[in-house]
């Protein structure tokens, strides 16, 4: 049952002893699997090598711009996102893989808000030597942790293009609620983008949590064939949250 305050009107729940939490910093988190390290120019040259080779194209579809075809261009487009003082921009460096030691992937924090506690992970791009690996799952995880555990937050958020599908089906994966569509929200590459918003909020996280360490756990692995699927492990937990709203 909902509140009600002293005018007879519904209300949220109260929030104890709520303070504004600290802005993440550039921080490097150290996983079993990959290192989320700040993005700096030390890195762009590996980034261009890893995401826009001649193949690469598709990888680039839902970014604001197309597949850089030289460095310098990739360079201008990360310097841009670095230089942002909104968002807080990491690489990812595998520990093991074909890119093991270099960095093969890039996303942010955005959206930041302290006051309220919220973040959302953004700019997301993943080599494809780096989807659907352990290295790619643990750095969207260390991002999570280090916002929840070490920073308080209530709220980390996940957003993708409507047609992005492979974003789509990661958001579930990873244990993200869907909370609905932004119907016109933006202009991409000179096209409507409708947007899907994603999040798992504080009380959930305990149970996601468990699940991506459960799936990350070198036991979890046979041979590099995974036992358990992050899916299957997340899948109850997306079917609670629907089933109590």
């Amino acid at each position: 049952m909902p509140q009600v305050d002293e005018f007879g009107q519904a209300v949220g729940d109260l929030v104890p002893g709520w303070e504004p939490r600290e802005r993440p910093a550039p921080v490097t988190l150290t996983g079993r699997y990959v290192r989320v390290q700040p993005l700096t120019s030390a890195r762009y040259s590996e980034l261009f090598d890893a995401v826009c080779g001649p193949e690469d194209g598709p990888l680039w579809t839902y970014r604001p711009i197309r597949r850089p075809g030289s460095l310098a261009e990739l360079w201008m487009h990360l310097a841009a996102i670095v230089d942002d003082p909104a968002n807080v921009t990491f690489a990812l460096v595998p520990r093991e893989g074909p890119y093991a030691g270099r960095a093969a992937g890039i996303a942010s924090y955005l959206r930041i808000e302290p006051a309220t506690g919220q973040v959302e992970v953004g700019g997301v791009l993943f080599a494809r030597a780096l989807q659907r690996t352990r290295a790619a799952t643990e750095a969207i995880h260390l991002l999570m942790r280090h916002a929840f555990d070490d920073l308080g937050y209530r709220r980390f958020e996940w957003k993708c293009d409507s047609l992005n599908e492979p974003s789509r089906r990661a958001a579930a994966r990873l244990g993200f609620s869907h909370e609905g569509r932004f119907r016109r929200h933006m202009i991409t590459q000179g096209r409507n983008r409708d947007t899907d918003w994603f999040s798992v909020i504080d009380a959930e996280w305990p149970a996601v949590r468990a699940a991506h360490e459960r799936w990350l756990d070198p036991a979890n692995f046979d041979g590099g064939r995974q036992l358990a699927s992050l899916s299957d492990l997340t899948a109850p937990l997306l079917a609670g949250q629907s089933q109590g709203s």
